[in-house]
């Protein structure tokens, strides 16, 4: 690209995206037009007086800082029209203009999953996540999540875990990690050769208001989306009905009735999403969108039988009987066990070292998927 700047002026006019191309009559014309077109014009798309005001006069001192940042190795842009820009994501109605990335830009346009979920979930739906993302990724898919706290996180680790490549889109300018925790996830997945994606541009800061427009791209690349643990007002949800609305599959993972971060999930199987208990019911879903991949691995969803009964004392097995699949405190599983409380504690204790068990947010307990520690 010989000079980014008029690409740069794009990708700082809010709420800019590829749609505004065919009302203004210029798909088939570099979407840098814009830059040429007159207030009336621009104010006739519907686009917005700070839209329009960003394409007139776009921000020196931004655009300065954008340059800054992509001086850098391993950083560049994915512009509309380019070799580079995935092929899934032009198909949306909304796809942005300008992809700010770094590390492999070539990882955007792989067979992608994405992985999204709660950002306090059970360990137990922790696991389960990282334990599908390992297998989809074995089979030759990318997972593509979010890089929040929890489900997205444990979605990048299994992938790199397995060895594959992993995409986080995030709700900022690349120039910030967020969440900051995240920083050295974030460096891990773009030097095993993922990318850090946004069409947001450097300064902006992550608000509430950026996730909703993050959640259609990572939707938009993906070919399906595997929901883990939400509740019923969740940000996963909004991703998973945008890859409804842009016609791609999307995948649910039930779980207990008694888990408040299970109804949403249940939710979308009722609303028609594929119920998974194995990665294999994603890829037969799937069928021939995946037919070039090399499927050679399932990840089956916990199963009592699998998880109970391995030759624990019988005490030991009552107790995570009692446990189940949702998470419980000491005072539930002795009025559950008629152990005594120290009891209770005491065992809980052993099979947290052991990797049984986790201990969760509010003193609560909760299952580990077997071979987990």
């Amino acid at each position: 690209m010989d000079d980014p700047k008029p690409w740069l002026a794009l990708a700082r006019a809010s709420s800019l995206h590829a749609g505004h191309l065919a009302r203004a009559g210029i798909a088939s014309q570099p979407p840098t037009e814009l830059l040429r077109e007159s207030r009336a014009a621009l104010r006739a798309l519907g686009l917005s007086d700070a839209t329009i005001e960003a394409l007139v006069n776009p921000s020196a001192q931004g655009l300065a800082a954008d340059e800054r940042w992509l001086s850098s190795p391993g950083r560049q842009l994915v512009t509309w029209g380019s070799s580079d820009y995935p092929l899934l994501l032009t198909s949306i109605p909304d796809a942005p203009l300008v992809l700010f990335v770094e590390g492999a830009a070539d990882a955007l346009s792989l067979p992608q999953l994405a992985i999204v979920g709660s950002r306090n979930p059970t360990q137990l739906g922790r696991d389960t996540a990282e334990l599908f993302a390992r297998h989809v990724t074995a089979a030759g898919l990318t997972v593509t999540s979010g890089l929040a706290l929890g489900i997205d996180a444990a979605g990048h680790r299994g992938a790199l875990v397995a060895g594959g490549h992993t995409v986080a889109v995030l709700g900022c300018g690349l120039d910030t990690i967020y969440p900051r925790e995240h920083t050295g996830l974030a460096r891990e997945i773009v030097a095993n050769g993922g990318a850090l994606a946004s069409d947001l541009p450097t300064g902006v800061p992550p608000l509430k208001q950026h996730f909703p427009r993050r959640n259609r791209i990572i939707s938009g690349l993906s070919v399906g989306t595997l929901v883990v643990e939400a509740a019923l007002q969740s940000g996963s949800l909004i991703t998973a009905r945008l890859a409804g609305e842009q016609g791609r599959e999307v995948f649910a993972i039930p779980g207990s009735i008694h888990n408040p971060l299970a109804r949403g999930c249940h939710r979308l199987i009722r609303q028609g999403a594929k119920l998974v208990e194995t990665a294999d019911d994603i890829f037969i879903e799937l069928g021939a969108l995946l037919a070039g991949l090399r499927i050679d691995a399932r990840a089956e969803a916990p199963d009592a039988q699998r998880v109970f009964g391995r030759g624990l004392d019988k005490d030991y097995e009552i107790l995570l009987d009692a446990l189940g699949f949702a998470p419980a405190s000491i005072d539930s599983l002795v009025a559950r066990t008629g152990f005594a409380a120290d009891a209770v504690a005491s065992m809980l204790l052993i099979l947290e070292l052991d990797g049984w068990v986790a201990q969760q947010h509010g003193g609560l307990y909760g299952l580990r998927l077997p071979g987990k520690v």
